[in-house]
């Protein structure tokens, strides 16, 4: 045998120990009954995505208040401070214009007699110092949910003849904002154009609307030819030089003066020059080398 047979027998050996100490070591002991072997994950798909996303949709749905009743007075938008009722019972009465009882005013509210804001809302409308509500006690009751309500506006004008009454019987010349009209007379625009047109007030527009109004005598309006109309347009009239001469001419005296005559007078702009300062006591001697005048030495 040669040298190079056995070096190969020798290689072939050490070659096959190793692998049969590897291939021991490799060897793993079954899984018991209480680890199950893991299962491989499968792959996302569209339908797990959408279970996802139900799942969320369901979460949201959960988060949602339930059992809400709508119906209580809470949700009617009259408010639970009792300004804000106040204030809905005034626009109820004003729209209405007919003389309610607190029991009508809660009914429209939404608040039952029982409960305690009843007689808040009772007692400020009583209250004498709010101008808004005015409050008819029943003779034959004194408790705090008798009599009756009704609203009272800043000006007793409620339709065009109320209207047409308090323009005339007004000691001023005055006109009245047609906004304050309109806090007890809500369709107070219409019935200004009626009575405009039959010559029974005088108004004052703006860009958005009537602004203010006055009486009218109808009896002063006259009709005007529109014949009149037109020669009176085509009619030339004089300068208002010519004017003041015809009635210098007349022996009347003008309401202008002759504006030939005029004369202008054109002022002075030069300013005055300043008056030298009088002598009086000096305090300042110290500074008398500073304060000579050498005006005489200017060229």
């Amino acid at each position: 045998m040669s040298y190079l047979q056995r070096q190969k027998d020798a290689f072939k050996s050490s070659v096959q120990a190793t692998a049969n100490k590897v291939s021991a070591g490799r060897n793993l002991a079954p899984p018991t009954p209480s680890t199950p072997a893991r299962a491989a994950s499968p792959a996302p798909s569209n339908a797990s995505t959408g279970s996802k996303a139900d799942n969320q949709t369901e979460k949201k749905r959960k988060r949602e208040p339930e059992n809400v009743v709508h119906s209580q007075p809470g949700q009617t938008g009259y408010g639970q401070h009792l300004h804000t009722q106040m204030h809905y019972a005034v626009q109820w009465l004003k729209k209405d214009d007919k003389t309610r009882t607190l029991k009508e005013i809660l009914g429209h509210l939404s608040i039952p007699i029982t409960d305690p804001r009843a007689k808040q809302l009772s007692a400020t409308m009583r209250d004498k110092r709010q101008t808004a509500i005015t409050y008819t006690p029943d003779p034959n009751k004194t408790r705090w949910d008798t009599g009756v309500y009704h609203f009272n506006p800043k000006l007793p004008v409620r339709n065009k003849a109320q209207l047409v009454s308090y323009l005339q019987t007004r000691p001023d010349a005055q006109g009245v904002k047609v906004s304050e009209l309109k806090d007890g007379f809500l369709d107070v625009d219409d019935a200004i154009d009626d009575l405009e047109q039959e010559h029974k007030i005088l108004v004052h527009r703006r860009k958005l609307g009537p602004y203010m109004v006055w009486a009218d005598d109808p009896s002063l309006h006259h009709d005007v030819d529109p014949e009149f109309n037109t020669m009176w347009l085509r009619t030339e009239l004089p300068s208002v030089d010519d004017l003041v001469r015809k009635l210098q001419d007349a022996g009347q005296k003008p309401a202008s003066e002759d504006p030939a005559k005029r004369v202008k007078v054109v002022k002075n702009k030069d300013k005055k020059k300043r008056k030298a300062r009088a002598g009086g006591k000096t305090t300042n001697t110290h500074m008398a080398h500073l304060l000579k005048d050498y005006s005489h030495l200017k060229p």
